[in-house]
């Protein structure tokens, strides 16, 4: 997971903890967790949209 053992990722969480405190990390993690889950949404719709213009683009082509 991105070349980040153990020890580094504890750190990350502590830092996380000293800077926003205990009860907003949940938050913060669910609200980036909803913007990652959106962008491979409108992502993979963004692929879909491509391979039809593609395809149709081909058909028409034929």
């Amino acid at each position: 997971m991105f070349g980040l053992g153990p020890t580094e990722l504890i750190a990350i969480l502590g830092i996380g903890i000293l800077l926003f405190g205990a009860k907003k990390l949940p938050e913060i993690g669910s609200s980036f967790g909803k913007a990652i889950k959106e962008f491979r949404k409108t992502q993979s719709d963004d692929a879909e949209t491509e391979q039809k213009s593609i395809s149709s683009s081909k058909s028409k082509k034929s």
